[in-house]
């Protein structure tokens, strides 16, 4: 499994992305600019937990166990040194159909969501689920886990963010893939509900085009986004689960009782 890549710009069309050939990035605009990397103290139990307790009060639709997990990676992350504990975070979460929204973005500063949108998945995860996920590259499939974004840049499929992983072999080789954030016209609400699910990229989380530029300036140069599905080897063996003391099954129950019907989201089976 390869380890994480260097922080360095990729000619466009040298490696499948998930972008269509057509519309693969060309043009970069920005240097990469690798975001401070900061040793964080340990967040204490009651701290964590009331933060917890803030974003499932402002997403209320959202699994307050993914968020739990979520906000478990950002700590350990940090503690890590890994990652700076960045004041924005974005939460996917794929168990959800394309047809929900399931991609909310948190300012953690200032307490608020800034953004509850739907997102696509990869081609080769599934159809309305995505039920596959890989880190290879022509796999055409979303991955999971943490990522840290970066450098902005304007290419076939328009303005679009750099996505760097932080688990190897889960995700590391996202910049390698060109897995970006970007706007796409097949995210489609409205479609989506006539035809079963949204349109589908090649492995990016690809966004309604009305909103992608205002996401994608709120998560650049260090901020978080984390991906969820209910994929054992991940939740058993990623590095950003357990430095609480509780592995991801702990956390996701644990969060999941607390919050109760108000706050938890049923999946249907897939």
């Amino acid at each position: 499994m390869s380890r994480f890549l260097p922080l360095v710009l990729i000619a466009a069309g040298t490696l499948a992305g998930c972008s269509a050939p057509e519309t693969r990035p060309t043009v970069a605009s920005q240097s990469v600019v690798s975001p401070p990397v900061v040793t964080a103290p340990v967040v204490p139990a009651v701290a964590h937990s009331a933060l917890l307790a803030r974003l499932q009060r402002l997403a209320p639709d959202a699994d307050p166990g993914v968020l739990a997990l979520a906000l478990e990676a950002r700590a350990c992350a940090a503690r890590s040194g890994n990652a700076a504990e960045s004041p924005r975070l974005a939460v996917i979460d794929y168990t959800l159909p394309s047809t929900r929204k399931r991609l909310w973005v948190f300012d953690l500063d200032r307490d608020a969501l800034l953004y509850s949108e739907h997102v696509a998945h990869g081609r080769g995860s599934g159809e309305n689920y995505a039920t596959s996920f890989s880190n290879r590259d022509e796999s055409h499939q979303t991955s999971l886990g943490l990522f840290t974004t970066n450098e902005t840049y304007v290419g076939g499929n328009g303005y679009s963010l750099r996505m760097d992983g932080l688990e190897p072999g889960i995700n590391s080789n996202a910049r390698q893939r060109l897995i970006v954030m970007h706007g796409a016209p097949y995210v489609d609400p409205v479609q989506a509900q006539r035809q079963g699910r949204l349109g589908r990229s090649y492995g990016c989380p690809a966004l309604r085009p009305q909103v992608a530029r205002q996401v994608i300036d709120t998560l650049k140069q260090g901020q978080l986004l984390f991906a969820y599905a209910d994929e054992a080897e991940w939740l058993s063996g990623s590095r950003y689960f357990g430095c609480s003391g509780r592995n991801a099954r702990e956390i996701l129950a644990s969060a999941r009782a607390r919050g109760g019907g108000s706050g938890q989201v049923a999946t249907a089976a897939h």
